[in-house]
């Protein structure tokens, strides 16, 4: 009687994935790494089971880790930011690096809004406020956004969402994105100086790159237009920490909101903690009920495509 054949081995840094992913991966064997692993216990695990594939859920996967699973052919993202994936290893190494483009589009979107909102209109400040016993009303202005113009820096799958949004509000969208063509309907492409100098609120929407790591700086903020709303649902990377603050303190930006930083988790404590006009996430913009399961998903069927490929191309 022949022996029953192990199944191959998708490591999935975290400690869960869709059930619908698995079902996808039901030919495989699915461990998993547990809530935010460490680099030295994925390294355990790749030398371990030695993977064919890993879907990065937290955390990054750099050159050990690869070399520590030894037969790895695909790291599929499970969502879009590839950055914390060292690409040109991946590349010396024959790994295909996937990402599941546009699978959590919707939800960043709407948290990209909901960190609009919540500078515009004060929520969080006018929270606080009102659980303390005081009403602002006599006092209090919110920003209003029809008329006003809105700056994209990025217009992919999640930067076009953002963009009809605006439109709906009424305000006028410009955009800043090398690789646009041309800009949807009702918008307009400009330079990224047009862009800081004439945006009421600047929305961050471009992947991390070593060309574009802090350009957001004391120099791009001078350039900004006073009293400008930022907010970045992206990477954390794309911005200057200590210039934000700055510019917030300054009050060259009136406000701005975060869902990503340069550090992650961000320590604690942090400067960022005490500033009033600062709203802050803990990088959920793209974790929605919908979006885990496309994104599990995403990362699922780039997993099974490039492993596909590659079977079809040694036949």
């Amino acid at each position: 009687m022949q022996a029953n054949k192990q199944k191959p081995v998708v490591l999935v840094t975290a400690a869960d994935l869709a059930p619908q992913a698995l079902e996808m991966l039901s030919g495989f064997e699915v461990v998993f790494a547990g809530k935010q692993p460490t680099e030295d216990e994925v390294v355990a695990l790749c030398a371990m089971h030695k993977p064919v594939a890993i879907i990065v859920r937290y955390g990054k996967v750099n050159a050990r880790i690869m070399d520590a699973a030894g037969q790895l052919q695909v790291i599929s993202k499970h969502g879009s930011g590839i950055d914390v994936i060292d690409q040109e290893a991946a590349a010396q190494r024959g790994i295909e690096v996937r990402a599941a483009v546009g699978a959590n589009a919707a939800a960043v979107a709407e948290h990209a809004w909901a960190l609009i909102l919540a500078c515009a209109k004060s929520v969080t400040h006018l929270h606080v406020r009102m659980r303390a016993g005081h009403w602002d009303k006599a006092t209090h202005k919110s920003v209003e956004l029809e008329g006003r113009t809105l700056g994209l820096v990025g217009l992919g799958a999640i930067g076009r969402r953002v963009a009809a949004a605006g439109l709906a509000f009424g305000m006028n969208v410009i955009a800043y994105d090398p690789f646009a063509k041309e800009a949807p309907a009702g918008m307009t492409l400009v330079e990224l100086d047009a862009l800081y100098s004439s945006s009421d609120v600047v929305s961050l929407h471009c992947p991390l790159t070593p060309e574009n790591r802090q350009m957001l700086n004391r120099h791009t903020f001078a350039r900004f237009k006073r009293g400008a709303i930022l907010v970045n649902t992206a990477r954390g990377g794309l911005i200057d920490e200590a210039a934000l603050l700055d510019a917030l303190a300054a009050g060259q930006l009136r406000c701005a909101g975060l869902d990503s930083f340069d550090v992650e988790p961000m320590s604690n404590p942090h400067p960022f903690q005490s500033v009033a006009n600062l709203i802050l996430s803990p990088h959920i913009g793209g974790v929605s009920d919908a979006a885990y399961v496309n994104m599990g998903k995403g990362s699922a069927a780039n997993v099974l495509a490039v492993l596909g490929e590659r079977t079809r191309a040694t036949v």
